[in-house]
């Protein structure tokens, strides 16, 4: 009997090369008929699998000759068609083969992924000349870099006598503030100015409510005429902060949560609110502003965005430090200057652990939230200037109120 997994590898193998062959087959009769087409592309697929099956000897022989044959039809077809895309394909599609004997499920998805970008060479080479100008391509490097190279080169530990300041994680904040505007920039070129930076803001938010409204900051700080869309991506970032405190606080004291909620959910839709009304006011954004130039993220304005946060946290640890635990309050309203979440935490811990009542926590927590507040009208004034804080100002402060009336009264 044969092994099903062989059968099922055979398959994959012998179905990508015969998706990678139609789409090839189209691009050859509208191209060159003299390139590889579906049966061509079907048959590398298969003799890859069965090159994996015979062993070490019949990869390479079965590759060897893939490139041969990738060599030949270049020479063929040079002068009509200089690019490579067929030729690479064909070995592709034979490692395809060779992996699907191995590793059926990530055979099939890269499959899946080459037919894609082999089928979108219009809309990838029109996106690349004609939509993505040369500073939006050196930003995009910058950021790769910043992510992807100095990033695992930081270390990972505080450096810091209270042990608050880790450099990787306060480069990373560097990096989601430069992630979350260049978002911001291309959301604002596919839906427009109102709907794209609310959108920015929404998603933004998951990652770091601080670091969205700082980014939204500098954008209203470049282009003035979009600080109330601006504004409104910054007012509904904090849509995280208030589903996030529910998740944590729920994971850690259910107790805690039950008499919590209420002020979470009251909190929340005044936020939604206040930004559809952000939102509304922007509707005279000029629509030639929908496609916009220039920069989509400043890197400055990241690394002051992240300098102002450190001297914060550097300055409620000292404070915390020399306090002790003696005020829970106290305690937990400077913690709410580094992160309202962990400030939830704590306390979350302490009532699940029985040293605190959950109404001693919920007050630590709404100092928290007030505090962390605080912080996030700082960084807006600090990143977007005078005229786009105050634009934030009636929305964060309405939350504020919300949240601390719904635990007083519900």
């Amino acid at each position: 009997m044969i092994d099903p997994d062989t059968l099922g590898g055979l398959a994959t193998a012998l179905g990508l090369g015969l998706l990678v062959g139609v789409e090839r087959e189209r691009r050859r009769e509208a191209a060159d008929p003299a390139v590889a087409g579906v049966r061509t592309f079907a048959l590398i697929g298969l003799a890859g699998a069965l090159a994996e099956r015979i062993g070490g000897v019949g990869i390479a022989v079965g590759g060897g000759f893939v490139v041969l044959a990738a060599l030949a039809s270049y020479r063929a077809s040079r002068d009509r068609d200089p690019g490579l895309t067929t030729e690479v394909a064909m070995l592709v599609v034979f490692l395809l083969g060779v992996l699907a004997m191995r590793e059926l499920a990530l055979a099939a998805g890269l499959g899946v992924a080459v037919t894609l970008l082999l089928a979108s060479k219009t809309r990838a080479h029109h996106f690349v000349r004609g939509v993505l100008t040369d500073q939006e391509l050196h930003d995009a490097l910058l950021l790769a870099a910043a992510a992807a190279v100095v990033l695992p080169l930081l270390p990972d530990r505080a450096i810091d006598p209270w042990r608050v300041l880790n450099p990787r994680k306060l480069w990373l904040l560097a990096v989601i503030v430069m992630a979350i505007s260049a978002v911001g920039h291309v959301a604002k070129r596919a839906f427009g100015a109102r709907t794209g930076l609310l959108l920015a803001g929404f998603a933004g938010g998951f990652a770091s409510s601080t670091a969205t409204i700082a980014s939204m900051g500098a954008r209203a700080r470049r282009d003035p005429a979009l600080a109330m869309a601006c504004a409104g991506g910054g007012v509904i970032s904090n849509v995280s902060t208030v589903v996030q405190l529910g998740v944590v606080v729920g994971l850690l004291s259910p107790p805690l949560l039950a008499q919590l909620w209420p002020a979470l959910l009251v909190s929340g839709v005044v936020v939604v609110g206040f930004a559809l009304i952000a939102a509304r006011a922007a509707r005279s954004v000029p629509a030639d502003l929908a496609a916009p130039e220039g920069r989509a993220f400043e890197p400055r304005q990241a690394l002051l965005f992240v300098a102002i946060l450190s001297l914060v946290m550097v300055a409620s640890a000292a404070a915390q430090a020399w306090l002790g635990h003696a005020g829970l309050d106290v305690t937990l309203a400077l913690s709410g200057l580094m992160d309202a979440h962990a400030a939830a935490a704590s306390a979350a811990q302490l009532v699940a652990a029985g040293r605190v009542a959950p109404q001693a926590a919920l007050t630590g927590i709404a100092l928290a939230f007030a505090t962390n507040s605080a912080v996030k009208l700082g960084v807006a004034w600090a990143s977007g200037g005078r005229a786009y804080a105050l634009r934030l100002l009636p929305g964060v402060a309405a939350m504020l109120v919300a949240f601390v009336l719904a635990l007083w009264l519900l």
